[in-house]
């Protein structure tokens, strides 16, 4: 079986490069040997596999229903390879990420100065920001990203559910009319991520009942971060991660509004392209981060 699994991947080379010279090239054999596990191949099946010419090769009917069983199995063989490498070998080499400019904040900087750190060959390109970025046209090699995703191509891991505060702080209130029910937000300025829009959802877990409002809002930022320094500032009223205001609710620098209800939970995700080229090293990063934005996200919390 062994000889023949070979076979099958000197087989899928020759119908890769076109001949039997070039695939010898490519997989560092003589063209004897070659076409010695072609002939094997053929043997065992009881059927040839190839046209020969004296131009090049095509496949049979024999060859053409054997080809994507032997890709597979060569496809195979090299992530299994890959996903070894990734767990058994110092990683090199250049990775690029995007990430919500929010999770540094929360604590997740730490978390990717320790995979620094601790991978002393991988060199890391990084960018932040809140508004989702375009993974394949931003070059990116793997992105971390929050919210309903679109880009069906892309693989996907889920690492966390985010939970959300609303927010204002006491200076907003001030003088204002303690709210009580969520119809009341209309009447809030809201300060809201420019890339979502201006409505608020709200879940009462007690009777699962759900409502939307669509508050004031004039005030439109890309950035968590920005939106919280507004709303420390007393601007107006704001959805943001528990993990970014823990402290400050702590502190009591921001309140909570509506504590009875709760803002749906937010899925993050990590994503890379299937054809990625660094795929040992794209794995060995999704596999360092991911517990760690689970903890970040869930040490942050929230309201039970």
């Amino acid at each position: 079986m062994l000889e023949h699994l070979r076979a099958m991947v000197v087989f899928v080379r020759v119908t890769e490069h076109g001949s039997v010279r070039g695939a010898a090239r490519a997989l560092g054999l003589s063209p004897s040997v070659v076409s010695h596990h072609l002939a094997s191949l053929e043997t065992h099946v009881g059927a040839p596999l190839l046209y020969r010419t004296t131009r090049r090769l095509s496949l049979t009917a024999a060859g053409e229903t054997l080809v994507p069983h032997a890709r597979e199995v060569a496809r195979s063989a090299v992530a299994g390879l890959d996903a070894v490498l990734a767990t058994s070998r110092a990683p090199t080499g250049h990775l690029t990420v995007t990430a919500p400019a929010f999770l540094v904040g929360a604590g997740l900087g730490a978390e990717i100065a320790a995979f620094v750190e601790s991978h002393p060959k991988v060199r890391l390109t990084l960018g932040f920001g809140d508004s989702p970025r375009d993974l394949l046209e931003g070059g990116f090699d793997v992105a971390l990203r929050a919210g309903a995703l679109k880009d069906s191509s892309l693989v996907t891991r889920g690492l966390a559910q985010m939970r959300r505060a609303l927010v204002a702080s006491p200076r907003y209130l001030r003088g204002r009319r303690e709210l009580r029910e969520p119809d009341e937000l209309a009447e809030v300025d809201y300060v809201r991520l420019a890339s979502r829009p201006a409505e608020i959802a709200l879940l009462d877990p007690r009777s699962d009942r759900r409502v939307s409002v669509r508050p004031r809002s004039r005030l439109a930022v890309d950035d968590a971060g920005a939106i919280r320094a507004l709303a420390l500032a007393g601007v107006g009223v704001a959805t943001l991660p528990y993990a970014l205001v823990r402290a400050d609710l702590t502190e009591g620098s921001l309140v909570r509004l509506l504590p009875r209800w709760e803002l749906p939970q937010v899925p993050v995700f990590a994503l890379w392209p299937r054809t990625t080229q660094r795929s040992a090293l794209t794995a060995r990063f999704v596999e360092f981060i991911a517990p760690r934005v689970a903890r970040v996200l869930g040490e942050g919390g929230g309201p039970a």
